[in-house]
């Protein structure tokens, strides 16, 4: 059995998402071709909502992909039980192991490219994310209380918060964006409403392209905190900075500054060279 409307409650929920949420018109697109794969891998009884046969359509794809697409589903069935009065019971979704990868950083000399041309409120969130090594969903959440002059406190995930300082360049940058902005509570607004992640996402992602970059704002989190392990910055407390519940998360960037000093090591020692 399925939705004899099922096309109607996909652009509804589609437009939900971009109206009253945010999302950019690209996460919109992601989110059509998912649900439209769904489309004829579902099946409903009473208000079961099954998709075994989904899951067997997209067992071979890559982990990451497979766990994106779980969540567009869950996020449908979540719109379709909070807006229009279902009760439904989804099945299949078990989440599956996203083996680790080692973080991409980007190249100072790109960052600082793009520096030179960014608007105040871009060269800000560059300075967020890359300065302080926050994730794009604690910048979306900074509000004007939260910010000193030296100091900023950052709601991290759990909503523990922690106390980052403020290096006077991003004191500056802070200070010039809110007196052009003129923000009421948070950082970061639009029609006096927070910027979400997705339109965060979409800003930053857009002026790197436009300097023909490919890169997500969370690898300048990465570029963070693997410069200061290359600096010899203790991990502990980059772990710290990075508001990671345990060290574990950390060491993933021993593995990218190991594989650095290796290289340098290749490149200096007098028998690597002719």
């Amino acid at each position: 059995m399925h939705f004899s409307d099922y096309d109607r409650l996909v652009e509804e929920y589609l437009s939900f998402s971009q109206k009253i949420r945010g999302y950019s018109p690209q996460t919109i697109t992601t989110y059509r071709i998912v649900l439209e794969q769904l489309k004829t891998r579902y099946e409903l009884i009473e208000e079961r909502f099954s998709i075994k046969a989904f899951r067997l359509y997209v067992v071979k794809q890559n982990p990451k992909t497979i766990t994106k697409k779980l969540s567009t589903i869950r996020e449908f069935i979540k719109f379709l039980n909070t807006h229009k009065d279902f009760n439904l019971q989804l099945i299949g979704d078990d989440p599956i192991k996203v083996p680790k990868t080692l973080p991409k950083p980007i190249n100072k000399n790109y960052i600082d490219e793009v520096l030179a041309i960014a608007s105040l409120q871009e060269k800000t969130l560059i300075y967020l994310m890359y300065g302080l090594g926050l994730r794009i969903s604690e910048v979306a959440s900074i509000t004007l209380a939260n910010i000193s002059q030296e100091w900023i406190i950052i709601e991290g995930k759990g909503s523990k918060q922690r106390e980052l300082p403020l290096l006077p360049i991003i004191t500056q940058s802070i200070e010039e964006y809110i007196t052009f902005a003129k923000p009421k509570v948070y950082l970061f607004e639009k029609k006096s409403k927070p910027l979400n992640v997705d339109q965060i996402r979409y800003i930053t992602t857009k002026l790197f392209k436009s300097q023909g970059i490919k890169l997500t704002p969370h690898q300048l989190r990465h570029t963070f905190a693997t410069e200061l392990l290359n600096d010899d910055a203790r991990i502990s407390d980059i772990s710290k900075l990075l508001g990671h519940k345990s060290m574990e998360s950390t060491q993933l960037y021993t593995k990218l500054a190991n594989s650095k000093k290796l290289t340098d090591y290749m490149a200096s020692h007098p028998l690597c060279k002719d």
